[in-house]
């Protein structure tokens, strides 16, 4: 297929069998012979991602309505919008509506966008939400705000059902802004402060307990944190924490008496149905809240601490704070078209692997909610096995593992969900032999296979997959899965800088001569830098949020051309780069556009690529 050089982002192979290891992983190429299109055809695939997302939530508009007005019969309400969100279905322009949300998509309160919009979308922008009206927001910044965040505050607005075209910025007087920002928005950050303050005057309040408990909640979620630790030990010298995992480090927060602290977690206990009487054995629960009009699940784990104590993590789980699939791959548009192929075959039975690797904590769930939201679930069958389930589908079946239960493990479940007619099976994690061989063969019967596992990099994603294999079928179950594979995302979440404080600069006066050669900066390329001191904005860190980082492998030849990737993994995986048909993205492109867009300090890139 003939590509068009002038949008071909990528280094092109010259196939030169005397470039070492080393220097083929860090150029960054893409076979020319086959894969996603350039061009013309490149803007054919945007058009057709354009009206995927128009279709997103017309897709489910008749099973919504019909189960709405279910609903109201049994005495529960809920809009259009909240049931097609909670079907996944992400429209960055919905036109079918409700005629009673019509009213609400055009012209809107600021109260009335705070309880909708997701906090996490305007809070950490210092901005005051003034109105919306004939599709203009009107907003208060603090601050200056960059394109990169206003088009993210308007791609959020959309996905929340509203109509609109601009963004108006007022000029306000700063004292008097700071006054409305703390009085309109109620920060959780201060009101939780007022009632632990209250409560530990109070212990025995419990009215007071559970008001700290909902305000810690709420904190937490404006903190975008995405989970809470909570330690109690009876041991008089040692420190009783609530820690906020937040942008993957963990922030101590509060610290609480022992009696306090022990008051705490035998309420949470309770919310979670657990035993709160057992401190010794682990166990596992789950309780749900509702916030800023969202609903909220927590997921509850309590082990023991030393002699007499409790540690107790807190996940929690924020649909609103999901990626949708066009989201995620923003800035990787050549791998999300080629999923959404995979992901929307023409015809049934073309099957397939579908591979997400990654540490712990790198956001490979996320992914993977995301690519079944990609899915037509109305006229596919979508199935998912899971340990544990952490968010509810729609219009899926969802099986929860149970190990040591019969027929409660991965490889049960795989098997006996080929019974149940499914066109897409997502399996949580591959964790052993009998889980890599029975994913195989659901996928050379002809499903496509959704998995994640543990591996450092996309070609490590092999090595580890065959090193599950057991001996004695090594070499069997290698061919299928040289034959099945589709796909391998390896990914990272990087931290990203905060736009209000990081420091403007050029590559040339934070990067050696050596270190912009690796990274194929030049001297003049503007940049930002990380600022330690922080500001509002960030709590004081210097980052807000983290991003997705991809090292993917794509194979786009059919099953009659992977002779050549079995070679490659019985000999020596890295051959799997020479091969036709293998498009790769490396971390090194990535963070080279992440520091351009000024989103990574270009210092910390450069530690990243040589990890």
């Amino acid at each position: 297929m003939d590509k068009d050089p002038e949008t071909d982002t990528g280094t092109q192979n010259t196939g030169s069998g005397s470039s070492s290891v080393e220097e083929r992983r860090a150029e960054d190429r893409r076979k020319q012979e086959e894969g996603p299109p350039f061009g013309l055809e490149r803007r054919q695939w945007r058009d057709r991602r354009k009206i995927r997302s128009k279709e997103g939530r017309e897709r489910y508009l008749d099973m919504v309505q019909r189960e709405r007005t279910l609903l109201l019969d049994l005495g529960v309400s809920r809009s259009t919008d909240q049931l097609l969100d909670m079907a996944g279905a992400i429209s960055l322009n919905p036109k079918v509506q409700q005629q009673e949300d019509e009213a609400i998509q055009h012209r809107a309160t600021g109260d009335q966008l705070r309880s909708i919009l997701p906090v996490q979308a305007w809070l950490p922008l210092s901005i005051h939400l003034i109105g919306l009206a004939d599709g203009v927001l009107k907003i208060a910044p603090l601050n200056d705000l960059n394109d990169r965040q206003i088009e993210a505050l308007m791609s959020t607005t959309r996905r929340s059902g509203f109509h609109i075209e601009e963004v108006e910025v007022e000029i306000w007087d700063r004292a008097e802004l700071l006054e409305t920002l703390r009085s309109v928005h109620d920060l959780s950050a201060d009101r939780c402060e007022k009632t632990l303050s209250l409560w530990l005057a109070d212990i025995d309040n419990g009215i007071l307990l559970n008001r700290f408990e909902r305000d810690m909640l709420a904190e937490a979620l404006q903190m975008r944190a995405s989970d809470i630790h909570l330690v109690q030990d009876n041991n008089p010298e040692a420190p009783n924490w609530i820690k906020y995992r937040i942008d993957g480090d963990l922030m101590p927060v509060h610290l609480l008496p022992p009696e306090a602290m022990a008051r705490l977690t035998t309420l949470l206990k309770r919310n979670a149905g657990l035993n709160f009487g057992d401190r010794v054995t682990p166990k596992d629960g789950r309780f749900g809240f509702m916030w800023q009009g969202r609903s909220i699940d927590v997921r509850v784990a309590a082990g023991p601490q030393a002699q007499d104590g409790e540690k107790m993590t807190l996940r929690l789980l924020d649909r609103a704070a999901l990626k949708g699939f066009d989201e995620l791959f923003k800035r990787h548009e050549d791998v999300g078209d080629y999923l959404a192929t995979l992901l929307s075959p023409e015809i049934k039975g073309g099957g397939g692997l579908i591979l997400l690797s990654g540490p712990t904590g790198s956001g490979k769930t996320t992914t993977l909610y995301a690519c079944v939201q990609q899915i037509d679930r109305r006229r596919r069958h979508v199935l998912t096995i899971e340990d544990p389930i952490e968010y509810e589908l729609r219009y899926s079946t969802q099986w929860q593992v149970r190990p040591g239960q019969t027929g409660g493990e991965f490889a049960d479940l795989i098997r006996a969900s080929m019974r149940h007619d499914p066109d897409y099976i997502i399996i949580g994690e591959m964790r052993d032999a009998d889980t890599v061989e029975t994913s195989l063969r659901a996928a050379e019967s002809g499903h496509t296979v959704i998995s994640t596992v543990h591996a450092d990099t996309a070609l490590q994603t092999f090595e580890r997959m065959r090193s599950l294999m057991p001996g004695e079928r090594e070499r069997s179950s290698t061919y299928t899965l040289a034959q099945q594979v589709r796909a391998i995302l390896n990914q990272r979440l990087v931290k990203t800088l905060c736009q209000g404080c990081s420091h403007k600069t050029t590559a040339g006066e934070v990067l050696s001569d050596m270190e912009r050669d690796a990274m194929g900066f030049q001297p003049e390329d503007k940049v930002r830098t990380h600022n330690t001191a922080g500001c509002d904005l960030c709590n004081r860190t210097g980052i807000s949020g983290r991003t997705l980082l991809l090292d993917a492998i794509l194979l786009t030849s059919g099953p009659a051309y992977r002779n050549g990737v079995y070679e490659a993994l019985m000999k020596n995986v890295n051959d799997i780069m020479d091969e036709d048909g293998v498009i790769s993205h490396t971390r090194r492109e990535g963070l080279v556009d992440l520091v351009l867009s000024g989103l990574v300090d270009p210092k910390a890139a450069f530690t990243y690529l040589e990890q």
